[in-house]
């Protein structure tokens, strides 16, 4: 007689199924998706270098990556997306998101804060900059924040700071910022005719260096004038070459509306700005027409507020005018380290903090795209720590 009917038998084990080829390829597929879609929004993103606004340090053609933890990644603000994409699917110009959900955004705490000096990814302000190139501005796309278009610079100035240009030389709370090694600025060459491939090539100089701009002199048809953007050791070099007639300055005469676009900074120009004070979280204005005309759209587009009005000098937030404002959250200055060659904070404005991505960390790969088959893979920039 069973006296202890009350216990369950036990089962006899069975053979596991085998998973099947498919099976086997979609599960590790569907782990390493999670696992590098984990990584990259929590830990580090690689990213690439497509334009020589922070040449000499980081050069087009760079593979880097970027810290996600130092300044503490931030929570999605745009859940529905597909993984491992931007604002398109690969390949496509079908969106890769939807907007049916949109989340307040958070950072989680970070190993540091953004300083001087450091050199950022961060989501582009501006909806032009988010659809640079095309003309038709009925068909822009004002994308959520964290899916606006990555750019990376050098962070100048923090809030709180008074930034100032004078003749290129950049002055932060009045003292000079020390120039990045190899810093380039823009030249109007003339030469006594066209430089040869072969001559371009032994000064350094690559598509991304200079351009022709076709004759200097209308009646010397031989005269030939160039825009380089040279560092001081190859502007002696090119200064030193017998064909060649001068080397100076451009003026940057007729370049691009800069920021804050106010009547009051008309006479502000890419080298020659300001000053400019950076909005700090706590940071108290008084409102006026002077004020708003500096700060009036980045309160208006940034501030996460709602029903903001700008009229003649007076700000009206949810139907009630305010005559002064404090701000709610950090702002950034950015700037190419290949300033005359940099479309950057001169020229769209403030960064806020919740647009701010990670910090530039280490390359790891750089192709010259200009190199031949010998010379494409530029192998001393191998794990270089950005700086």
């Amino acid at each position: 007689m069973n006296w202890k009917f009350w216990e369950k038998k036990a089962k006899q084990s069975e053979p596991k199924e085998k998973k099947s080829a498919v099976r086997e390829w979609w599960d590790a597929i569907v782990f390493a998706v999670v696992a590098a879609t984990l990584i990259r929004w929590l830990i580090m993103e690689a990213y690439t270098i497509p334009t020589p606004s922070m040449e000499n340090s980081l050069l087009v053609g760079d593979f880097l990556f970027v810290s996600k933890f130092h300044y503490g990644t931030r929570t999605p603000r745009t859940p529905l997306q597909i993984p491992l994409t931007h604002q398109k699917i690969w390949f496509t110009d079908i969106p890769s998101y939807v907007k049916w959900i949109q989340l307040p955004s958070y950072r989680l705490p970070g190993i540091s804060s953004v300083k001087n000096g450091d050199v950022v990814v961060f989501n582009v302000p501006r909806i032009e900059e988010n659809n640079y190139g095309n003309g038709d501005r009925s068909s822009w796309v004002d994308y959520p924040v964290d899916l606006k278009t990555n750019y990376i610079k050098r962070c100048f100035a923090v809030g709180g700071d008074v930034l100032e240009i004078k003749n290129k030389e950049v002055f932060v709370n009045g003292k000079a910022v020390e120039s990045a090694p190899g810093q380039r600025f823009e030249y109007r060459v003339v030469a006594k005719d066209k430089i040869n491939q072969r001559n371009i090539e032994k000064l350094g100089l690559d598509g991304d260096d200079y351009r022709e701009w076709g004759f200097a002199d209308a009646n010397n048809p031989n005269s030939f004038q160039y825009q380089m953007y040279l560092t001081s050791e190859k502007l002696a070099a090119v200064k030193a070459l017998p064909y060649v007639v001068s080397a100076e300055v451009e003026t940057q005469v007729g370049e691009a509306e800069r920021f804050p676009f106010s009547k009051y900074t008309t006479s502000w120009t890419g080298s020659n700005f300001g000053p400019l004070t950076i909005p700090k979280e706590g940071m108290k204005i008084p409102i006026n027409d002077s004020t708003l005309s500096i700060y009036g759209t980045t309160i208006r587009n940034y501030e996460d507020l709602k029903d903001v009005k700008l009229d003649s000098g007076k700000l009206t937030i949810a139907g009630k005018e305010v005559t002064e404002y404090t701000f709610k959250q950090n702002y950034y200055w950015m700037m190419g380290d290949n300033r005359d060659n940099s479309l950057d904070s001169r020229y769209w404005g403030f960064v806020p903090e919740d647009h701010i991505v990670g910090k530039g960390f280490f390359i790891w790969l750089s192709i010259d795209k200009y190199g031949t088959f010998f010379d494409k893979i530029r192998w001393n920039r191998f794990f270089k720590l950005i700086r």
